[in-house]
């Protein structure tokens, strides 16, 4: 008898982990301690599809000006049972959005395949606004669309911002890493 519930208790640990990643950002994980994660960034969903993260970079010297392109970070969680893409954004206050790798060269969709956080972010593939048309300054919210293959479009008014969470190796305080390796 102890054999046949063990896997159930199994699926029940691995789902309520599942959940708990998935939750991240909109309720945290709270733990007894009581304390919870508020995450930097717009947050949303479509579909089954989690957006957290969703920001612009800070301006490293003074605003981004006119003519500047200007990172686009966010991370994206699905949690439905068929993979979906990232096929492109767009806005208004850019004459263009692409998705770019690393090095800044431009890449076709990103794949987000089902139960996987995949992170846009500095030092990886990420989205990039070239050309802005007006001025943003560190504070300043500007919208952006995604477009995904099946869960369809959503507008997301972002913050230009340096994220919050921390990086445990460059401080000894705890802070939010990156659940997924290097892509």
């Amino acid at each position: 008898m102890h054999a046949r519930t063990t896997g159930p208790w199994r699926r029940a640990v691995a789902f309520l982990a599942v959940l708990c990643l998935a939750a991240l950002g909109t309720a945290g994980c709270a733990g007894d301690d009581g304390i919870t994660h508020n995450p930097p960034g717009a947050n949303a969903r479509i579909g089954p599809v989690l957006i957290r993260y969703a920001h612009l970079a800070e301006p490293p010297d003074g605003p981004w000006e006119p003519g500047d392109d200007t990172p686009f970070y966010l991370w994206l969680f699905n949690q439905g049972q068929r993979a979906d893409r990232l096929l492109g954004a767009e806005t208004t206050i850019a004459r263009s959005v692409d998705i770019v790798s690393a090095d800044g060269a431009v890449r076709g969709p990103v794949r987000l395949p089902p139960g996987r956080l995949v992170e846009l972010e500095k030092g990886r593939t990420h989205l990039l606004l070239r050309g802005l048309r007006q001025q943003i300054r560190g504070g300043d919210y500007v919208w952006i669309t995604l477009r995904f293959e099946r869960a369809g479009e959503i507008a997301l008014q972002v913050h230009s911002q340096i994220p919050t969470y921390v990086d445990d190796e460059a401080t000894a305080e705890p802070g939010l890493t990156s659940p997924s390796p290097d892509e």
